[in-house]
């Protein structure tokens, strides 16, 4: 039987994985993106081509978070075996800096999407990305073994804030009306496709924009790399990996929500590091606190700067992913991997004409 599939948010990272995993599983698959004056489908354009092998399986709607309307008029007329909502204001720090309007598409516009499916198709699956920016991440709080399903929130962003409503409402709604509606309690993942203001694109978007000029040793051209918090641990994993443990989620037969981890952790100086390395630079660091710096070369190539902190830091996230391997899942790519993947796309260079 040919499967339907909604997926708000179907022009960032997950979304575009996520539509090609389902794709390739022989889905219908219907996305919702906002309409924007500029174009903003870069990460599905390969999908959306009329040649493509996909065809008539892919179609894209005009929809956003905030319009109730629009949302039950689109879940009304698919009528969805499976609904992902991936759509999100998903960015920690901006959230400081537009935290209603992070409420209202983050929290209520799940609201509206799980209220949608209810009154429209209540036999459908939901499928709801939550964040490990729920739990927190204060060091006095977390587990040694990682945080799992059963830990504590204490969200410290109006996004981690607007999550755990969403998280809950998810939950209430499943307790409440018998729907089939899950939470996946994603913690960082990253890929080639990460949005270029997220710590770790920012990283490999700055190495590849000076790759050259560091080769050459034309350090009177390279603007420093300013970050904020380097000493901040993460527990990052592959968006590639992580759509398969959410299509995973909504196959089981009883609903229910899932930590989805690597059970490792790096540092953002650890993360800096590697990116260097796999430039073959090595790179020193001097200094402490916000007077640290890395030093290639003898000149300074990255230093800390106050304006990328958060109002209030989330110092570790580690996850453990005990429970959602008991699925079959697990993760394929490991910390290597992920920065060169991403160290391979940003530091590429087009090779040059000759005359």
């Amino acid at each position: 039987m040919n499967k339907k599939a909604i997926i708000t948010g179907i022009t960032g990272q997950d979304g575009s994985y996520l539509a090609e995993l389902l794709l390739d599983k022989g889905y219908e698959v219907h996305g919702i993106m906002r309409r924007s004056s500029v174009f903003t489908t870069e990460r599905i354009e390969h999908l959306m081509n009329n040649n493509n092998i996909y065809g008539k399986k892919l179609f894209i709607h005009y929809g956003d978070m905030t319009d109730s309307s629009n949302l039950t008029s689109l879940v009304s007329k698919i009528n969805p075996k499976e609904i992902y909502n991936l759509a999100a204001q998903s960015h920690v720090k901006v959230s400081f800096e537009v935290p209603e309007y992070t409420a209202d598409v983050d929290a209520i516009g799940c609201l509206r999407l799980l209220d949608a499916m209810y009154q429209n198709c209540p036999d459908s699956k939901f499928y709801q990305a939550s964040t490990s920016e729920m739990f927190g991440g204060r060091r006095s709080e977390m587990p040694e073994d990682g945080y799992n399903e059963n830990n504590n929130f204490h969200p410290r962003s109006p996004y981690g804030a607007a999550k755990l409503y969403a998280y809950w409402i998810t939950k209430n709604y499943r307790e409440a009306y018998d729907l089939f509606a899950c939470n996946g309690i994603l913690f960082n993942h990253e890929s080639p496709r990460r949005g270029e203001t997220f710590v770790t694109r920012k990283i490999t978007k700055w190495c590849g924009e000076n790759i050259t000029l560091l080769k050459e040793r034309k350090f009177q051209f390279v603007k420093p790399l300013r970050l904020g918090n380097m000493d901040a641990y993460r527990d990052w994993g592959h968006a590639k990996d992580y759509v398969k443990a959410q299509w995973f989620i909504l196959q089981q037969d009883k609903p229910d929500d899932y930590v989805v981890a690597t059970g490792e952790m790096h540092t953002v100086r650890e993360f800096v590091k590697k990116c260097f390395d796999w430039m073959d630079m090595p790179l020193e660091w001097s200094g402490k606190g916000m007077d640290e710096v890395g030093i290639y070369a003898g000149n300074i190539v990255v230093k800390i700067d106050k304006k990328y902190f958060r109002p209030s830091e989330v110092d570790v996230l580690l996850g453990n992913p005990s429970k959602v391997k008991k699925l079959g899942w697990k993760p394929e790519f490991d910390f290597d991997m992920i920065v060169a993947e991403m160290m391979k796309k940003d530091t590429w260079q087009p090779p040059r004409i000759m005359m």
